[in-house]
Formats: C-alpha cells, sequence, structure tokens
C-alpha cells in the first residue's frame, strides 16, 4: 500500500480507538476522515455497539454509510436506519454455549442482545447508562423468542484473561468468544461470527482486495480485523495482546492515533 494506491475502505473500531476517552470524535479526527472520504475511501465502523449506539457517533463523524456491529453479526445501514445483514445464534446453540460458560464460571449472569435491545437475566446487574430503556429482565433471554445478536456473561469475580481461558476451554468450538475490555464482561457470538468476517464479506461485495483497506483497533476483539487489512493499526492504549500481534502502531485514541495515519494516506 503506497501514498499513489490509497487504502479504499477504512475499517474502524469506535471505542478506544476512534473516540477519545470523553466518547467523542475530535475535531481532528473528523478532518481527517474527511480526507480519506475525498479521496474516495469508504469509511466503516466496526465495533462491539448495536446500531442504536452508533447514530450520534455517526453524526460527529459526518458518515452515513455502512456500519458494521455487535463483533460482526450485524451490517446496518446508517442512512437508512436498518439492518441489511444478521448473522445471530440459534437459541439452542446459545442456551448450550450459556450452560457450559455457568459450570466453567460460577455466578455468572447473563444476557442477550438482539439487536434493538438487551435482554438480562437474574443477576446480570449491567447497565450501559445511555441506553437503559432498552434493557428488560426476562426468565430466560435464549428461550425470549428474540434474535440472539450476542450473547453476554458478566462475572465480575474473574478477571478478563481468567475469564477468556476458561470460557475457551468450555465452550471448545460452539461459538466465538472475545471481549472488548469491559471489566467482567466476555462478549460470545455464532461460530464464525467476527469483525473480520462481516469486513470480508463487504470487501468482496465492493470487489475490493484485503491489500485495499487499512483498519484500527485496541482490543481482543479487533485483532481479526486488524490481521484481515493489509495494514492493521493497533493504537498506543491497545490491550497488551493487540500492541504484540497487530502489524503496525500509531498514537493513542486522545492523541488521534486513526487521524496521525490518515492524515499520512490520503493529505
Amino acid at each position: 500500500m503506497t501514498s499513489a494506491t490509497p487504502p479504499r475502505i477504512v475499517a474502524t473500531d469506535l471505542d478506544g480507538t476512534l473516540l477519545t476517552s470523553a466518547g467523542v470524535v475530535s475535531p481532528r479526527t473528523r478532518q481527517a476522515l474527511g480526507l480519506a472520504r475525498a479521496a474516495g475511501a469508504e469509511i466503516v465502523f466496526v465495533t462491539a455497539r448495536p446500531p442504536r449506539s452508533i447514530h450520534a457517533i455517526a453524526g460527529q463523524a459526518g458518515l452515513t454509510g455502512l456500519a458494521i456491529c455487535s463483533n460482526g453479526a450485524l451490517l446496518y445501514d446508517l442512512a437508512a436506519a436498518r439492518i441489511v445483514a444478521s448473522r445471530t445464534i440459534e437459541p439452542q446453540a446459545a442456551r448450550k454455549v450459556a450452560d457450559s460458560l455457568a459450570a466453567a464460571l460460577p455466578g455468572a449472569a447473563f444476557a442477550v442482545e438482539t439487536g434493538t435491545g438487551v435482554l438480562t437475566e437474574a443477576g446480570y446487574n449491567r447497565r450501559v447508562e445511555h441506553d437503559v430503556a432498552h434493557y428488560r429482565e426476562v426468565a430466560s433471554a435464549c428461550e425470549a423468542g428474540e434474535p440472539i445478536v450476542k450473547l453476554l456473561v458478566l462475572s465480575p469475580a474473574h478477571t478478563l484473561d481468567e475469564m477468556s481461558a476458561l470460557a475457551a476451554a468450555a465452550v471448545g468450538e460452539l461459538a466465538e468468544v472475545t471481549h472488548s475490555g469491559v471489566p467482567g464482561l466476555l462478549e460470545v457470538s455464532a461460530l464464525g461470527v467476527t469483525k473480520a468476517g462481516m469486513l470480508a464479506e463487504l470487501c468482496l461485495a465492493r470487489g475490493i482486495e484485503p491489500a485495499e483497506v487499512v483498519a484500527f483497533g485496541d482490543m481482543p476483539n479487533d485483532l481479526a480485523v486488524l490481521a484481515f487489512a493489509g495494514a492493521g493499526y493497533a493504537m498506543a492504549n491497545a490491550h497488551p495482546l493487540v500492541l504484540a500481534t497487530a502489524g503496525h502502531r500509531t498514537s493513542s485514541n486522545d492523541e488521534d492515533g486513526v487521524a496521525e495515519v490518515l492524515e499520512r494516506l490520503y493529505g
């Protein structure tokens, strides 16, 4: 990838990556995204967030295109405000995974992200402040009859590293288990569903090669995207595993690390 052939897709995580620690798009980053768009690049959010929580961010960034949400389970059209593709977990598979994780992580509580809200079981007391209106408690989240976009596993008694190791051993090849850095919270997707998987489908539809993609991320759920892209950048504030694995590094999210690279590529 050279300055003569800048990337055709900019795939970026949001929290800890594109957004500052205050949760906003800085003026410099918005301007750099504009440079990329003016050069013909498509900007694609690739995030663990559900669709309902990215519209304000898209407005700050000046974007109206497609976004990959919920760790690759959903492809969302920002302009039309609709889900255009989904990769959900079958209820029976979700229940089997939940039972396996309950045995491996005593005291764990469960919830389900449906794409439009969160169904919580007893004991799942985590609430995202700006999203509280979309939470509903049910007896069994996996049997509630709603789409299962992600299974959420909460266990404050364990560290994320402990949870990840125990979950990997318990779940095996039943599902994809990752995390985005929230203490005590694992995120489970259907087997084969990752941020990179949905990005690969989008690239195929656009006739774009991985070498024509530049990506940014900071957490383990970004690793597959950084590996897929021709140039994958870990933020300076990234998880140690991401810093050790990614092929490139940039400055932290609070130092406009994404903008720093985009200015060099498209400026």
